[in-house]
């Protein structure tokens, strides 16, 4: 269970570096929450952090929630003691800051004991919130008491809650001009609130510091907002399993001690503990906290189910694949948890601008105190900033883009990943695997002499075939077994890599290849049924395709073609980036140049935005070339040989069945390896380029007619706080809204 540690500050200590100023808030074991204000003054400081943490092999992720300057770290070692944990913590903080120096103080004795409160997710919540605002509350309640009864005790009473709740504020602007060494928010903040009750009004700044506070309480529960909804899928998993050992009757273990391999049983209303496939019995499954499908899906034996999912009726039998966190709910969890919504260019825009505005307002600012000796215009114009609701509805924006993605079985990496989406002008596709099927079927069997049938030419090719792991060979064994065929004895044989195999049949010496093969071993017939087959491509040119040829002692006999058949959804899918989204599709390809036009012609490719041939190297080459020419461009691949193109490419795309180092390298992963979830997610980040654009109108345009009424007419600066807040609360509002429509109107989609 956790503990929150209340006001206990045997739990805090301070060192000469600002940055190792912390407060334990909360700890259970493996995950740890400290206050540590430099997160909220300084977005150098946290990117310092994340940065070092995330390459730490004793931290599993961290979360920073700058407006709460609230530190959540997960760590590996559960078993680690309170007194292991506070030193670790006071190395992990220590990484923001450059000179280490500093920080290798003694420790001092912590072994006092803490006091202790309700150990409920409660309490841990709830402390998110602004710590000042009922200090501010209380201020304001004081300095209307002290105008409308002007009594010296309510007067200095109003002024001692003032100066505290003012204090958080001059904190954090001191520790940014001592630390940082640079003006921020709250050193304006400050001035404001200076100016303002340099008339000796008490009202004024207090109204000033309860709009603030409120505005920044609002701003944390609507960017958390997101990440609780998000942070609910891992309670879908489920607590426990019913799990059949035996002929014994179904035992409950913990979820978390599921191992694979294991019979596991699913009644209704219980979440499917694991990833696995369904061995027998019936159910109706609710997959919508998975994949966002609103109606639920038959499973019966055969079919794989996912852990999370919900059985509404029926009941299965499953064997566990993928357990904790191999499960897919769990990565998609933990990779959306670990997202840099922050690492993105709209958001480091924000930073950078916020910083450079602040000397122009306090010229400007002094400029309007010195013409109109009027504190409250200045004070004004200090409150106002175009910046702060960017920059805070930027990361919630990116955050439901995020969870939506997830949601509908598309991983993506981060933020900036989205941002990039939203950018791409090209999309280069690898063939086999992804616009193909990536598996080998037998298309057509042609005999070429009269006394064979093509069921014996297909039964000679398997018999010669058999147990060979080529997927051609493959193929061929599978196709003679879906006709029925018997497969011969096969006796001595030799198979001749990249060529074919010879064996001995009962029908005589077989041989089984390439045309080249077959020549090599002087048969006779193939040469002029190649030359036939010559005059007919060039006439036809659809019908060029590989080939494998069959010969029994020494006679040509026919021959074997196959394809690797497209997927059904990329021909859509290619028509929609080229015609609807106007993106340029490219096909690369390591196949011969023949085969590469097919595929094109059939996809409706320009055959000038084919490249045949295409090996590793080859394919990286491609795509930094166009990178180079100025096109944002992603790469789809899916296995090992395209894992060269994907790291060079702006976006990366590849399917969870890709090869591990595909699904490694790639930022989007398309968990459901269905090509069409590749426009979803483009839309999702064209939607939200263009939220983060309403975002960027609803908060300059107010701010900015407010500084104009500030400067010329004035403007009081309570007002001033209100258009300010006011306008970041909308656009984190609206950075949530696309979320809500997705949660109450989703659609099924088209498959």
């Amino acid at each position: 269970m956790g503990q929150t540690v209340a006001n206990d500050r045997t739990w805090r200590w301070e060192r000469p570096a600002a940055w190792t100023h912390w407060e334990l808030i909360h700890w259970q074991p493996g995950r740890v929450r400290v206050r540590w204000w430099p997160a909220r003054s300084s977005a150098l400081a946290v990117e310092r952090l994340e940065t070092a943490l995330a390459a730490r092999s004793d931290v599993a992720a961290v979360r920073v929630v700058r407006a709460a300057a609230s530190v959540t770290i997960v760590y590996h070692d559960r078993q680690l003691p309170m007194a292991g944990l506070r030193l670790r913590l006071d190395d992990w903080l220590a990484l923001a800051w450059p000179d280490r120096a500093l920080l290798l103080q003694p420790v001092p004795d912590l072994s006092a004991p803490a006091s202790v409160g309700a150990p409920t997710e409660t309490a841990e919540d709830e402390d998110e919130e602004e710590a000042s605002l009922p200090q501010t509350l209380i201020a304001l309640t004081l300095a209307g008491l002290a105008r409308w009864r002007p009594l010296l005790p309510l007067r200095v009473l109003a002024t001692v809650a003032l100066l505290r709740a003012v204090w958080p504020v001059a904190q954090r602007a001191w520790q940014s001009v001592t630390a940082d060494r640079r003006l921020n928010i709250d050193c304006m903040d400050l001035l404001a609130i200076g100016l303002s009750s340099s008339g000796g009004s008490l009202v004024v700044p207090s109204l000033v510091l309860t709009l603030h506070a409120l505005g920044d309480a609002i701003r944390d529960r609507t960017a958390r907002a997101t990440a609780l909804r998000t942070a609910n899928l891992s309670d879908a998993i489920g607590r426990f399993a019913w799990v059949k050992v035996n002929d014994g009757p179904p035992q409950r273990i913990p979820s978390d001690q599921l191992q694979v391999g294991d019979l596991v049983v699913v009644y209704p209303g219980e979440q499917i503990p694991a990833d696995g496939p369904v061995l027998s019995g019936e159910a109706t499954i609710d997959e919508k906290s998975l994949t966002g499908e609103p109606l639920p899906v038959a499973a019966s034996a055969g079919r794989w189910v996912h852990a999370s999912t919900l059985v509404r009726s029926g009941q299965i039998y499953l064997r566990a694949e993928r357990v904790g966190n191999q499960t897919r709910a769990a990565a998609s969890l933990a990779l959306l948890e670990q997202a840099p919504v922050y690492d993105t260019r709209m958001a480091n825009y924000a930073e950078r601008l916020a910083d450079k505005a602040i000397g122009p307002a306090l010229i400007l600012a002094l400029v309007v105190l010195i013409a109109t000796r009027d504190p409250a215009r200045a004070a004004a114009i200090l409150t106002l900033d175009f910046v702060t609701g960017i920059r805070l509805s930027i990361p919630t924006a990116f955050l439901g883009a995020l969870n939506h993605t997830t949601r509908h079985g598309v991983l993506v990496r981060s933020g900036r990943t989205l941002e990039q989406l939203a950018a791409i002008d090209t999309v280069v596709f690898d063939k086999t695997g992804t616009l193909t099927q990536g598996d080998i079927v037998l298309e057509q069997v042609l005999p070429a002499q009269s006394d064979i049938t093509p069921d014996q030419l297909l039964q000679l090719a398997a018999s010669a075939e058999q147990r060979l792991t080529h997927p051609v060979a493959e193929a061929i064994v599978r196709a003679a077994a879906d006709r029925g065929l018997t497969l011969s004895d096969r006796g001595e044989w030799n198979y001749e890599v990249g060529l074919g195999v010879r064996a001995q049949l009962a029908a005589g010496d077989v041989l089984v290849g390439s045309a080249r093969f077959l020549i090599q071993q002087g048969v006779t017939g193939l040469g002029e049924w190649l030359t036939t087959l010559d005059q007919q491509a060039s006439s036809q040119p659809s019908i060029a395709q590989p080939s494998i040829y069959v010969a029994v002692d020494g006679r040509f006999m026919g021959e074997l073609r196959y394809t690797d058949p497209l997927r059904p959804e990329s021909a859509a899918l290619v028509q929609t980036l080229q015609t609807e989204l106007g993106l340029d599709v490219r096909l690369l390809t390591g196949d011969t140049p023949a085969r590469a036009a097919q595929v094109a012609r059939a996809l409706e490719i320009p055959t000038d935005r084919v490249y045949a041939e295409a090996f590793p190297d080859r394919k990286a080459t491609i795509i930094r070339d166009l990178r180079r020419s100025g096109r944002t461009v992603a790469f789809v691949g899916d296995g090992l040989n395209d894992s060269v193109a994907l790291a060079y490419a702006d976006v990366s795309i590849s399917f969870e069945q890709g090869s591990e180092i595909a699904r490694e390298t790639a930022d989007v992963v398309l968990m459901n390896n269905h090509l069409l979830d590749l426009l979803e997610v483009l839309t999702i980040a064209r939607q939200t380029q263009g939220l983060i654009e309403q975002n960027t109108a609803l908060v300059v345009l107010p701010n900015l007619i407010a500084l104009g009424l500030a400067t010329t007419r004035g403007l009081s600066p309570p007002i001033a706080t209100a258009i300010h807040n006011g306008s970041a609360i909308a656009a984190g509002l609206n950075s949530l809204r696309p979320l809500i429509q997705h949660h109450f109107f989703e659609r099924p989609r088209d498959r």
